[in-house]
């Protein structure tokens, strides 16, 4: 029995009540490690071998995809407290390198499970497999909306959508971002996010500071 094990059990109680099974909670706490990291920490990033899935007890986690032929880096979505990393479970089932990077947006404490007990729990635990499922499904639309945003949105849209879930991402107005930061996330030039901060300024949008932007909506 690992020293994490009841406070793993008692986190999975709080915060992942749809994996409900007593014996896959226990399963989880057996060979869960609580995992913390600080903000700016790479958690995976592209090309390595996945070793474990995370389960996400606290904090905001980015992540972004690479192009393989320029190395521009696109926000795909955030992962929050109750989350899991969907494309982990691919990769790991699969033995496939990552293909994107997660980046702690603040202070962050996962759960991480080894992989070889991912695939395992599929056919043991109903519970398991809804919660893999759902995960899928709910990241899924996650990628149509980003696709759809890039594809049929101005960059205004992009903009205040991107603000909007970051702010509800970190679960505060205040974002300690620099225009480069969001331009690359959004794959745009720093000047197109400067003009077009400055403009949602005027319009009552944002508050901007040095290195600092609030959401004021």
């Amino acid at each position: 029995m690992t020293a994490d094990f009841t406070t793993i059990q008692k986190i999975l109680h709080e915060k992942f009540p749809q994996i409900s099974d007593r014996r896959l909670q226990e399963e989880i706490a057996e060979v869960g490690k609580l995992m913390h990291f600080g903000v700016g920490d790479v958690m995976l990033d592209y090309g390595s071998y996945i070793k474990m899935v995370p389960l996400i007890v606290k904090g905001s986690i980015k992540v972004n995809r690479e192009d393989a032929i320029e190395g521009k880096e696109l926000l795909l979505y955030f992962l929050n407290a109750g989350d899991t990393c969907s494309m982990s479970f691919t990769c790991c089932m699969m033995d496939k390198k990552s293909a994107i990077k997660t980046e702690a947006l603040e202070p962050t404490t996962i759960i991480g499970i080894p992989i070889k007990y991912v695939d395992e729990w599929m056919s043991k635990y109903t519970v398991w497999k809804n919660f893999v499922m759902r995960s899928y499904d709910n990241k899924m639309l996650e990628l149509v909306k980003v696709i759809d945003n890039i594809a049929f949105r101005g960059l205004d849209d992009r903009m205040e959508k991107y603000l909007k879930s970051l702010s509800q991402s970190t679960n505060s107005p205040t974002l300690n971002y620099t225009h480069q930061q969001i331009a690359d996330d959004l794959n745009v030039s720093r000047e197109a996010v400067s003009r077009l901060l400055k403009k949602m300024e005027n319009l009552g949008i944002v508050k901007l500071s040095r290195n600092q932007i609030t959401y004021l909506n």
